[in-house]
């Protein structure tokens, strides 16, 4: 039976057919975000493009594993100042804890884990293309922003995720936030200029001293490791506006070539039925949880037990019920390894009686 994924690029269920008719599987997947411990909202994204692995693994894909650090951005350099402390000492420390936490829940490592600091050259590289071909300019700030209606002058079309409303949009704004809603549709920032508050967290460009944008940093980082036509790009659903759509437009924009043939989508996570907020008290790292007594195989039990394109409710009575299922799973299995044992006991003496 072949293989089918949802698409959100086309909105629909598709036969899965990879680029290379080898077999080779180039699959991309947005990682942490190292400003904080991550949460269990971030954790079922994780859990879900492990599946997704694991699963074309089993079906004899080769798979080519990419998943990136997000290492600078607005939120880290703002803590970074914050704590006065530097940006690899501040960032260190959760991307220990991260990948201390993707054990515990029994995840793949990915073949390639790309830190976006070590990629600030191909990140300007992909700038320097859009400059060169009239779709990113500087700012009187200095930064330099990616042009949507140049994009699009170009034939090339910017809401393929999500469905946006041009007609409410205000031609000529800018966005310098890496992370805004999707009614403030306007062109991003792919690189910002130097300014105080970011402290000592700068590189040399041909535009002057500044850090990337959030979007530009996975684009370089995936097309390097997978090339500039991948066959898998998964995240969290709320990554597909801005983050993954702005993705598409630098890389195509840049390439000419097509970016990702299947966009893969996991829905969000609530808590108790309402959305995780620290306010509300329902907000929960995977350490919260191993602090109340769960391990990570419980965890992980409740966060597959929904499809990944639903909202999940995740609760503590859902934990309970986790931690039953796996019982009972260990107990098929110990019934499972008796009787094998059993059965070979009784092979032995029959051979011994033989003789």
């Amino acid at each position: 039976m072949a293989l089918h994924l949802h698409n959100t690029l086309s909105r629909k269920v598709e036969p899965f057919e990879p680029l290379d008719p080898d077999g080779s599987v180039g699959m991309y997947c947005c990682g942490p975000t190292v400003h904080d411990f991550a949460h269990i909202g971030n954790f079922r994204t994780f859990v879900f493009a492990d599946l997704v692995r694991r699963y074309l693994e089993f079906r004899g894909y080769d798979v080519n594993h990419v998943m990136n650090i997000t290492d600078v951005e607005d939120k880290i350099i703002r803590r970074v100042r914050e704590q006065n402390t530097t940006l690899a000492e501040y960032t260190a420390q959760y991307e220990d804890a991260f990948f201390a936490d993707l054990k515990v829940l029994n995840c793949t490592e990915a073949h390639h884990i790309p830190k976006a600091t070590d990629h600030i050259p191909e990140m300007i590289d992909i700038i320097s293309k859009l400059m060169e071909r009239g779709i990113a300019y500087q700012a009187a700030d200095q930064s330099i922003y990616f042009s949507i209606e140049n994009y699009q002058g170009c034939g090339c079309q910017y809401g393929r995720l999500v469905k946006l409303n041009f007609e409410e949009m205000r031609q000529g704004e800018r966005v310098s936030d890496d992370e805004y809603e999707k009614e403030s549709v306007a062109d991003f920032a792919l690189w910002k200029a130097r300014v105080e508050e970011d402290g000592e967290v700068y590189w040399p460009s041909p535009w002057g001293e500044g850090r990337p944008g959030w979007h530009i940093e996975c684009s370089a980082m995936s097309m390097k490791l997978l090339g500039t036509s991948f066959d898998l790009h998964l995240g969290g659903e709320d990554l597909a506006f801005p983050h993954h759509e702005d993705e598409i437009a630098q890389s195509e924009g840049a390439t000419g070539k097509p970016f990702v043939k299947y966009w893969l989508h996991g829905a969000h996570l609530l808590v108790e039925g309402k959305k995780m907020s620290k306010s509300l008290g329902n907000f929960y790292t995977l350490r919260d949880l191993i602090d109340k007594g769960y391990d990570g195989r419980e965890v992980r039990q409740l966060m597959i037990s929904a499809h990944y394109r639903e909202t999940f409710n995740f609760t503590m009575a859902g934990l309970d019920g986790a931690r039953t299922a796996m019982a009972r799973i260990d107990e098929c299995v110990a019934k499972l390894r008796d009787a094998k044992a059993d059965a070979g006991d009784a092979t032995a003496d029959a051979i011994a009686g033989s003789h």
